[in-house]
Parts: structure tokens; C-alpha cells; sequence
């Protein structure tokens, strides 16, 4: 390789002990004889049973009683047809009946990979040199369901990276829905699904001039029944139901640690997994700065591209991402609007590189060939390690490539400054390819980013290690904006 790579030593694991307590519910069945058995007990029962457990847990959870009672209160549904009074309940049988539908899940317990790496909120307190970082990770658990976990840290002036040791406890987010939805707004959104007028107009005809999601979801999987054969139609009728079911908020409490904030799927789009968050730090015409970050929802069948927004990272807002340009994975928002578009590349058929221009940060039609396989480490499939780095001399994509063996290595790829969906070069030969400490894992042979930056003059990479576990490297940005021009196209 004609450029120097640094690998870091920094290295970042999965921990078995980051856990936190989920709603657990086995069935309507089950729960009803789970509460009648608990309001049986006597209230010496009662203590001697929950007393315990509080005690136990109270030490791996903060405010295990709040957990418990909020899990109670999900099954209040249920009380009135079993002929109990939920709130004459005493609030020890409260949180013995939560603690039956509580179970620990250790969110990272099979891997921690895929970084993105991006410029924190807070840049105080620090030295010359220096710059806080937030990195974010895909964490896999139970059953191989992933979700969005962070880290902090701080570069000093050498580019070396120290972390911030994670915090005691995991915590979700308190859930906001949009629970009404206007007709007509919501149809309009709805075109790019492209389903025949005449289904659409069934829909609609179905549905009040306001309706909640579950309203949405009866009138359509009535009407997948009738379509059984007629795949992809159905597949369209579910795309329409996602559009509802993918529009929420996401609120941590203000005394969590960044890495005590961990974002679990929570919508049917994202029942087996949210994978591969690429943040970015967008900064508007104004000058305003909002985090962004592109990720795939995954519900055991079928993926669905989705767009994460914060600007404290307490406080997130997600919503679907749709249109023909919206398939797939791998897409990655630019920093900033070129030319008063949006812009976005992707990797919609699996194979190559695409570019993409919006109005809309959310609709993405017209996708264009931005950059196909040409190098033998690149064959099988071309995309995006991230969203694009401005620089002078272009912006810079770091991409990855799959080879032989199904061989993951990451390289980088230079745009034009106002004309993104021309190459102006991409490197001949990887950046990094798996070396022999980093190829075994979960998935052998894979290296693999999802956002880096530019610091002190060099380029930092974050990248995880054969889908088990992440690191670190770091090359000079002048000699790689050098090398890529002189590889040219």
C-alpha cells in the first residue's frame, strides 16, 4: 500500500454486563393467570416475594421501581375483564405484578460494531487540540436483534483516542407517538408508495378524515388477505403501513450518560433490528446545526431505511425515509445542501454506488450511478462508509468493497464540490483490508464504518472488526486526497 495506515490500539469490545429491563409478555393467556395469581397472594406474600427482588435489582437498574410499576400499567387493559380493580391495588403487588413482566436483555452481549464517529454537542472544558467525540454503535444481543448504542470520547492532539468509560445502568426512552393521523396529509406523503389508484382510493374511503394507526392497520391487513397472490401489491400495502407506524419520538431522562441512551427498535418496521446508523452533523442555510443519521429497520422479511434527528441527543425524532431512491441499505445524507438540494447516496440495488437529490430530507426519488465495482477487491459490491467529508479538493467518501471470500475492505472515493455526482478519483487499492487480528469474529473477513472525520489534519476512522468488536486507524487527509486524485477514475 503506497499510503501509510496507522492502527490505533483503542479497541472497543462487547460487555456482557450492559443489560437492561424490557417488557416481557408471553401472551394474553398467560398474563391473566400471571395476575390472578399475584392478586391471590396474601400481603405478607406480597412483601416476602418483592422485597428481594427490589433489593437484587435496585443495584443493576436505575429506579427498578418505576420500571416495574410502568410495566404493571401496560397490562391495565386486562384487569377490568378478570374483575380487578387495578387501582385499588397496594403498590408492592403493583410492582410484583410489573416484575413478572420484566425480563434483562444485555443489549451488546454478541457484538459491538460499525462505528460512526461525530463531533459531540459539547466542545467545552478542553484543551488545545483536543476535540469530544460521540461514537455510535450497531449492539447486538438475544436472537441477533440490533440496536443503536453510543460511546464518548476525546482526540488529543496526537489523533490518539481516549474513551469515556460507559456508565452504571441502560435505560430506554420514554415513547411518543403520533397517535392521529390527518387523511389527507398522510396520503400525500403516501404516493411515492406507487399502489394502483384504485387501492388507494379504497383506503382512503376506508378511513375517517382522522384515524390512528390501528385503524390504518385493520383496513390493511384486511385487504392483504384478499391479495394473497399477488406479492407486490402486498408488499406496497405494507410499505403504507409502515409510513404510519415509523413516525415517533424518543426522550431520555436528563440525568442519563450518553452511553447509558440506547435506541431499541420499538416500531413493527424495526421488530428484528435497527442496523448501521451513519450520524452526521448537518448544518443548515442558516447556519443551524442538527445530527442526522440514516439507519435500516429490519423486521425478519423485509428493510426499511429510516431517518434519526437530534440536536441534544436526548431528544430524537424518527421518521421514515421512502421513494425509489429508498431501498436497500447504505444511505448517507450529505453534510449540507448543494445547490438548495438535499443530497444522499446510497446502495439500491445491492451492487453499486448511487447519488440522489430531494426537496425533501425524507423523499428520495430520480437515483443516478454515481460509482460501479471496478477493482478486483471491489467486485461483488460497492457502497458508502458514512456520509461525504467536505474538503478543498472534493468530498471525500469512505467506501467498502467486497471481494473474494466475501472480503470487506474499506477504501475512498473523492466527488466535486458542486457536482457530487462526479468522480473525481477513488483509490486503486484499499485503505485497510482485514489483517490477521482483525479477521475472525461473528462475520470473518469484514471490515466495516459508518461515519468518520477529519482531525488535526488527518482522516479518523472508526471500523468495526469482522462484526464482532471496533477499532481504530488513522491516515494524513492531504497524502490521501493526493493518492486518490492520482488514481484517478
Amino acid at each position: 500500500m503506497r499510503l501509510s495506515i496507522e492502527r490505533k490500539s483503542t479497541k472497543i469490545y462487547p460487555d456482557l454486563k450492559r443489560v437492561v429491563a424490557r417488557f416481557f409478555f408471553n401472551g394474553e393467556a398467560r398474563a391473566k393467570s400471571i395476575i390472578q395469581q399475584v392478586v391471590g397472594m396474601s400481603d405478607p406474600e406480597v412483601d416476602i416475594t418483592i422485597m428481594p427482588i427490589l433489593r437484587e435489582f435496585s443495584r443493576r437498574h436505575r429506579n427498578i421501581t418505576r420500571i416495574f410499576e410502568r410495566h404493571a400499567d401496560r397490562l391495565r387493559h386486562l384487569f377490568p375483564g378478570l374483575q380487578i380493580d387495578y387501582e385499588g391495588l397496594s403498590l408492592k403487588r403493583k410492582l410484583l405484578t410489573g416484575s413478572y413482566f420484566t425480563n434483562e436483555y444485555s443489549i451488546e452481549s454478541a457484538a459491538f460494531f460499525n462505528p460512526s464517529l461525530i463531533e459531540d454537542v459539547d466542545q467545552s472544558g478542553l484543551e488545545e487540540g483536543q476535540k469530544r467525540v460521540i461514537m455510535s454503535f450497531r449492539a447486538v444481543g438475544e436472537g441477533h436483534v440490533s440496536s443503536i448504542a453510543f460511546r464518548s470520547g476525546i482526540i488529543d492532539k496526537n489523533n490518539e483516542i481516549s474513551l469515556i468509560a460507559p456508565g452504571n445502568y441502560v435505560d430506554e426512552a420514554e415513547i411518543i407517538r403520533n397517535s392521529i393521523y390527518q387523511k389527507h396529509t398522510f396520503f400525500q406523503n403516501a404516493v411515492s408508495i406507487r399502489l394502483p389508484d384504485s387501492v388507494m382510493q379504497e383506503i382512503q374511503s376506508s378511513l375517517p378524515d382522522q384515524f390512528e394507526y390501528l385503524a390504518l392497520k385493520k383496513v390493511i391487513r384486511e385487504m392483504q388477505q384478499r391479495f394473497q397472490v399477488d406479492h407486490l401489491l402486498k408488499k406496497g400495502l405494507e410499505r403504507m403501513l409502515w409510513l404510519a407506524d415509523s413516525y415517533y419520538e424518543m426522550n431520555f431522562s436528563l440525568d442519563t450518560d450518553l452511553s447509558d441512551r440506547v435506541i431499541f427498535p420499538y416500531s413493527d418496521a424495526e421488530s428484528r433490528g435497527i442496523e448501521d446508523a451513519r450520524f452526521v452533523k448537518y448544518t443548515s442555510e442558516n447556519g443551524s446545526v442538527t445530527y442526522y443519521a440514516t439507519y435500516t429497520a429490519y423486521d425478519g422479511i423485509t428493510i426499511q431505511p429510516k431517518l434519526l434527528q437530534t440536536k441534544d441527543f436526548y431528544n430524537f425524532k424518527i421518521m421514515p425515509l421512502y421513494g425509489e431512491g429508498a431501498q436497500n441499505k447504505n444511505l448517507a445524507l450529505f453534510p449540507r445542501k448543494i445547490k438548495g438540494k438535499y443530497v444522499m447516496i446510497s446502495r439500491i440495488d445491492g451492487i453499486n454506488g448511487y447519488i440522489m437529490y430531494s426537496d425533501k430530507i425524507n423523499i428520495w426519488e430520480n437515483p443516478q450511478i454515481l460509482h460501479t465495482p471496478k477493482y478486483a477487491w471491489e467486485f461483488v459490491q460497492v457502497g458508502n462508509c458514512g456520509s461525504p467529508i467536505e474538503t478543498p479538493d472534493g468530498w471525500l467518501v469512505i467506501t467498502h468493497g467486497v471481494g473474494p471470500m466475501r472480503t470487506y475492505c474499506i477504501g475512498a472515493s473523492l466527488l466535486d464540490l458542486e457536482n457530487p455526482g462526479r468522480e473525481i478519483g477513488r483509490l486503486r487499492e484499499p485503505l485497510l483490508m482485514p489483517n490477521k487480528d482483525e479477521r475472525e469474529g461473528y462475520v470473518p473477513n469484514v471490515l466495516y464504518s459508518c461515519g468518520s472525520m477529519i482531525h488535526n489534519d488527518e482522516l479518523i476512522i472508526p471500523y468495526g472488526l469482522s462484526d464482532y468488536a471496533s477499532g481504530f486507524a488513522s491516515v494524513n487527509l492531504e497524502k490521501l486526497l493526493t493518492q486518490i486524485k492520482a488514481d484517478g477514475i
